[in-house]
């Protein structure tokens, strides 16, 4: 059971490095990470541009109904 606790214990700590790292990187190099996350995201759509085009319109769905709703009145409060 320790043994499991400890795998699982540098497992975490391996991720959290790794995960610290990544953002130290982005960080120190933000055009070059703007770069390759535009260029990522440009060949998802080269790569299936139907699917990119209903996630699109799917999030401006979303967003035109949110921004279409009215606002919520408050409860009556009932005054003896």
């Amino acid at each position: 059971m320790q043994n499991l606790y400890g795998q699982a214990k540098d497992a975490v700590r391996d991720a959290g490095e790794t995960a610290a790292s990544y953002a130290k990187d982005a960080y120190d190099k933000p055009a070059e990470t703007l770069r390759d996350g535009s260029q990522a995201i440009a060949q998802k759509v080269q790569d299936n541009p139907l699917g990119s085009l209903l996630i699109a319109g799917g999030i401006g769905f979303a967003l035109a109904l949110m921004m279409s709703r009215p606002a919520r009145r408050p409860p009556p409060r009932w005054r003896y």
